[in-house]
């Protein structure tokens, strides 16, 4: 029987399988479900700073209203839990994980400024995470920011986060870089430890109704996986040092053994098994194994890579020699 177990981050994990953040990371009974299931480590729900700053200013907000109308009220005030604001929420999933879990446990962090990343990192590793995942969903909408700005704004946080903590820091990125693989090898050089391809970002839409800008959640499909499936390809022999997980419309075996033979170290999913349930982990292990003993493979470092773009006989097949075969293959 092939053997499952890779290598993330540094990290040892028994299968190549990640459940990334969504709500099925975000509660501990299902962290456990999955645990049980094989899953080769969780990423948590991100701890976004805005959100843990509103919570905050809302609770203080609230704690205040009607104070001074009675003096006498003022005794009357209970012990207050602060355990459900955002931040010690998120430190208290992090803790009761790491002392459940087989699998690692990597803390995600969304920040707003410098100061935020870089605390809310080292907060996350002091409660145990096994590595940090810097989240970067943000858009640059200023005009008066050039690219060259912005992406130097992304490796200086990647630089500040590197020196504020010890674990492995892994950057998930978004396909929106005019040259994603400069960008790819400037963030490792600038200390991430390993690239998640790739971040999703969520489009608003308009209700016609109330005329109102309202978020709309669309889970990942299958298709989706060619894009990062294609650049893990190509970063693989470009940065064979760091460490690369594929994330976006996986949703079979079939997808997991793809993304480790374009060279993935991990394989991350979060839509199948928030329509599955965390069970489905195993399914995906279990698909997984069959074919790679049908194939014959004794492990995944075996099978990993061997379908990158420096080991397959037609390189250009992952860039734009196949763009015309493509197109011309639609048939009614």
């Amino acid at each position: 029987m092939s053997v499952l177990e890779t290598r993330y981050l540094g990290l040892d994990l028994r299968s190549p399988l990640v459940a990334s953040p969504s709500p099925a990371t975000g509660k501990l009974d299902t962290l456990m479900r999955l645990d049980d299931a094989g899953i080769g480590a969780v990423v948590l729900p991100s701890l976004f700073e805005e959100e843990v700053e509103a919570e905050t200013m809302t609770f203080a907000e609230r704690m205040q209203e009607g104070a001074g109308v009675s003096g006498e009220a003022a005794d009357y005030f209970p012990d207050v839990d602060l355990d459900h604001l955002g931040l010690d929420r998120h430190v208290r999933l992090v803790e009761e994980a790491v002392a459940r879990l087989e699998a690692p446990v990597i803390a995600s962090v969304n920040g707003r400024s410098a100061g935020g990343w870089v605390e809310y990192a080292r907060i996350l590793q002091d409660a145990g995470a096994r590595a940090i995942e810097l989240n970067m969903y943000d858009l640059a909408v200023d005009p008066d920011r050039s690219s060259a700005q912005v992406e130097e704004g992304y490796l200086a946080l990647v630089r500040q986060v590197r020196a504020a903590v010890e674990v492995p820091v892994a950057v998930k990125l978004s396909p929106y870089f005019s040259s994603l693989a400069n960008f790819a090898r400037s963030a490792v050089l600038a200390g991430a430890d390993g690239l998640v391809l790739f971040n999703r970002f969520y489009q608003p839409d308009v209700d016609l109704e109330t005329l109102d800008v309202t978020p709309r959640l669309e889970l990942s499909h299958p298709g989706e996986v060619r894009l990062p499936l294609r650049w893990i390809a190509i970063l693989r022999p470009q940065l064979p040092g760091a460490s690369l997980a594929l994330t976006s419309g996986v949703a079979s075996g079939e997808d997991l053994a793809k993304g480790l033979l374009a060279g993935a170290d991990v394989v991350m999913t979060a839509a199948e098994l928030l329509r599955r349930g965390p069970e489905r982990a195993g399914d995906l292990l279990a698909s997984l194994q069959e074919w790679m003993d049908a194939e014959e493979y004794l492990s995944v470092d075996q099978l990993r890579g061997s379908l990158a773009q420096h080991a397959v006989s037609d390189p250009g097949a992952f860039e734009r020699a196949q763009y015309h075969r493509v197109l011309s293959s639609w048939r009614r």
